[in-house]
């Protein structure tokens, strides 16, 4: 095992020492095994789901990588994580593993988690399976334990349907992944209907997966999703949301949002934005053209991006809830869409306005908004840049008098509290009041204004 995993840290440096060469694992045999020489190992995770595989080989087990980190490997990427697929039952699992290293977190459908050591993430392992009916649009009523060619042909799309051995260095393709890899092709494996129906998911995944591998949706593929695209919504928020924001938070999310109206889905998910294309045109290359400009990982910039042309601004709180998105993200973008349109008029607003804004927690997401929709040339952007550069005592410098030194003072905490301290504040930032004593006068002075209100 352990030359083995020193061979595996070979290969690593030949890719990346000469990454011109990612794609020479295409020499394909007779029995759709292609050997891999330039795969990409870089991680303490590998090496687990290494010993977790040769674990399940040393007893007497089929055993391979299968699905999302062989794509991403043969792609040249470095997977998120590695999931093994074996001929052992979940029971087969467990007894080789411990019961103290495993979790049936989806035994019924032949998955057990196996747990690393020093907090690494556990390794999914899957028995070779098919499916029966899918009943709910999600899940198959039952599984049949079955081979690694049948476990290939029940998945979603092809180049998820590969499998790796990391012994032998090769792939094992039942599907024509490697095919759709090289041709950057999303295609469903099978009868595209039939995959959709399992798993309406399975539509969105098909333009998440297109808009961050940047690949394209083949047409019988496009086509099952624009007639069952209105049945997405049988999915859970959650799931929804969770694909969404992997779309959304990454660069070519712009394309991908072009995708959900091509394949249909953008009604059924985005209904407030699904008659743009056609009735406002402008409306919606502007929104596009914001999203490929947007230089933000943020789904809450992304999300404010998305909607900030909505009339009903406080709209945005209603589909961020929609997708289960987290409370934070969604205040933050709700303030992103409000707090816009004075970046854009920043030019004309009072200094204590603007500077609130740029102080605020929120103001990098801000500006990077406005650059994606207005550009650095606009004058309203121009202007906080201006004020973002100056030193930091002078953007935004200690409060001359704060609610305690009011109290201390002798003023007595009232409804009237905060206006007062936001005076001061302003008259400060205007640059009318300039130490503590003048402060102290300006509010024994506003008070007497303001006593009897």
């Amino acid at each position: 095992m352990y030359a083995d995993i020193t061979r595996d840290w070979l290969i690593y440096i030949r890719v990346y020492l000469c990454p011109s060469v990612v794609f020479n694992f295409l020499i394909v045999t007779k029995n759709r095994r292609t050997t891999i020489s330039n795969m990409p190992n870089d991680n303490t995770q590998r090496e687990f789901a290494l010993q977790v595989l040769q674990q399940l080989r040393d007893a007497g087990y089929e055993a391979l990588w299968a699905g999302g980190c062989v794509r991403d490997q043969l792609l040249g990427r470095t997977p998120q994580d590695y999931d093994v697929a074996t001929s052992a039952r979940p029971e087969e699992v467990q007894a080789l593993f411990g019961k103290r290293r495993t979790l049936a977190i989806g035994a019924a459908f032949g998955v057990i988690a196996v747990l690393g050591r020093h907090k690494q993430p556990p390794i999914e392992v899957a028995t070779f399976r098919s499916d029966g009916a899918y009943v709910d649009g999600r899940r198959p009523a039952k599984v049949v334990y079955t081979t690694a060619e049948e476990d290939a042909e029940r998945r979603d799309f092809t180049i998820n349907g590969l499998f790796y051995d990391p012994i032998e260095q090769q792939v094992i393709d039942y599907v024509e992944g490697q095919q759709d890899l090289q041709r950057h092709r999303i295609r469903a494996i099978g009868d595209p209907l039939a995959r959709f129906s399992e798993d309406k998911l399975r539509m969105l995944r098909a333009v998440r997966f297109a808009t961050t591998l940047g690949f394209q949706i083949d047409d019988p593929t496009l086509d099952a999703i624009h007639q069952m695209a209105a049945e997405v919504n049988i999915v859970s928020a959650e799931r929804l949301g969770a694909e969404l924001r992997r779309m959304l938070v990454h660069p070519q999310r712009s394309s991908g949002v072009q995708l959900l109206q091509d394949s249909g889905l953008l009604q059924p998910l985005f209904p407030e934005l699904a008659n743009w294309p056609e009735q406002q045109p402008a409306t919606w290359q502007r929104l596009l053209d914001r999203l490929k400009r947007l230089q933000s990982e943020s789904l809450a910039a992304a999300l404010a991006a998305l909607l900030f042309d909505l009339e009903q601004k406080n709209n945005v709180g209603e589909i961020g809830r929609r997708f289960r998105f987290t409370n934070k993200e969604i205040e933050r973008a709700a303030w992103l869409v409000q707090m816009l349109p004075s970046i854009e008029h920043a030019h004309e607003l009072a200094w204590p306005r603007l500077q609130r804004l740029l102080v605020h927690q929120g103001s990098n997401e801000l500006m990077v908004i406005a650059d994606a929709t207005w550009g650095n040339d606009h004058a309203g952007v121009k202007e906080c840049r201006r004020r973002l550069a100056m030193p930091a005592e002078e953007l935004n410098p200690e409060p001359l008098l704060t609610g305690d030194d009011l109290i201390r003072h002798g003023v007595t905490p009232s409804p009237l509290f905060g206006q007062l301290l936001d005076s001061i504040r302003d008259e400060q930032l205007l640059g009318h009041l300039r130490d503590r004593q003048q402060a102290q006068k300006f509010a024994d002075q506003w008070l007497q204004d303001h006593g009897d209100r």
